[in-house]
């Protein structure tokens, strides 16, 4: 313990000064508690009070050190004329050793003084056999039983509260640790909504510029423009649904189609017309029963998982067929892409890789398997989802 925290408190000197001043105030009175019953001079009950008073300057610092000169104080106090401020004193320090005290003397000074309150009653009424004796264990009580009670009830209490702001320190740090989380779970999110939506149209518009460069014909040119602009339009309508999304989150608008797999002949047709300066052909196999419902969540991650590996085709691709096939069976709706793998002519659009990292994420917040790479000269991309609601909220 350093020095610093030896220190007496302010307020424990005023209370030292205060009890000794009203102590010494009632010895010149003549105010004693024991009356004629003493042994030894009057000034002697000056010494008790001297000792006790300086001990107010200890009551937070070392309350098991005051409790036990406060004891022999206030037994010694009993052979003088004795002075009330010595047992005023000697409560206070009972009630700062309870408070101020280690957790075991706090949980052990209220039973021993209750113990020690019924011990004196019974031996005073024992002894004297008149019911004037029972004001001895009253007396006793007020002097130890009280001030330890009285400093227990408050300890609990100062206890409890430090236990409820803890608990309040907590649930705000799991609060902002949520927020944090789901600020983070959003931003990906909307990473791969963004990646997704725009990275198609701009692959295209990239792969048709590049090659209106390198053929300089007038046809190839206007061939190249038309699918430069039809891109950059879709593109566009995609970044402003995004936008919109964003900038009204919470307001009230109308609802946003959502992709599904209904939308798969579009999007194979659409990278049919993309792919044809490469010489990459689309072939969409669709196997789902007619009428299977499938929960939107899944259609949504299928339908991006076949758009981004679409993209990844037009970009890397070797010419020749590109396959895709979604089937519905026993609860888990699968999702196939295969493409010719191999050095391609032509112009390519570089990748960043961040189109795989997407695909496996949506596959895993659903709960399902994904893999991708290389067979032989095949590149698969293979996606299992769980179709049913149930398995989507699980």
């Amino acid at each position: 313990m350093t020095t610093k925290s030896l220190r007496p408190h302010r307020d424990d000197v005023l209370l030292a000064v205060f009890s000794v001043l009203v102590g010494l105030v009632f010895w010149s009175l003549g105010v004693y508690s024991n009356g004629s019953r003493h042994f030894l001079p009057d000034w002697a009950a000056l010494v008790p009070l001297v000792a006790l008073g300086s001990m107010e300057l200890l009551r937070r610092t070392k309350p098991s050190v005051t409790l036990a000169v406060g004891t022999l104080g206030v037994i010694a106090d009993q052979f003088t004329v004795g002075s009330l401020a010595t047992v005023v004193i000697f409560t206070d320090l009972m009630y700062a050793a309870v408070v101020y005290g280690k957790p075991s003397m706090a949980r052990r000074l209220p039973v021993s003084t209750g113990l020690i309150t019924v011990v004196v009653t019974i031996a005073s009424v024992a002894w004297l056999r008149t019911p004037q004796a029972l004001l001895i264990g009253v007396v006793t009580g007020i002097v130890s039983f009280a001030p330890a009670l009285t400093g227990a009830t408050l300890r609990n209490h100062r206890e409890a509260a430090v236990a409820a702001r803890l608990r309040a320190e907590q649930t705000a740090l799991l609060a902002e640790m949520d927020r944090s989380q789901a600020v983070v779970a959003e931003r990906a999110r909307m990473a791969r909504e963004l990646h997704d939506m725009v990275a198609n149209h701009l692959s295209a518009i990239a792969i048709h510029s590049t090659a209106a460069l390198s053929i300089d014909t007038a046809a190839t040119s206007r061939e190249a423009l038309g699918v430069i602009r039809e891109n950059s339009v879709q593109g566009l309508a995609e970044m402003r649904r995004l936008i919109g999304l964003l900038r009204e989150a919470g307001a009230e608008q109308e609802a946003v189609a959502v992709p599904s797999l209904d939308g798969l002949d579009a999007l194979v047709g659409q990278a049919k017309t993309n792919g044809s300066a490469s010489g990459l052909d689309f072939v969409l196999h669709d196997e789902r029963p007619p009428g299977e419902q499938t929960a939107a969540p899944v259609e949504l991650a299928a339908y991006r998982i076949v758009q981004e590996s679409l993209t990844n085709a037009l970009k890397h691709a070797a010419p020749g067929t590109v396959t895709i096939r979604v089937a519905h069976t026993d609860g888990l709706l699968t999702v196939g892409v295969d493409s010719p793998y191999g050095d391609r002519p032509g112009p390519r659009a570089p990748g960043s890789g961040a189109g795989l990292i997407g695909m496996r994420e949506r596959t895993e917040l659903l709960g399902g398997e994904f893999t991708a790479g290389r067979s032989g000269a095949v590149w698969q991309v293979r996606a299992t989802l769980p179709a049913e609601e149930k398995a989507v909220e699980a």
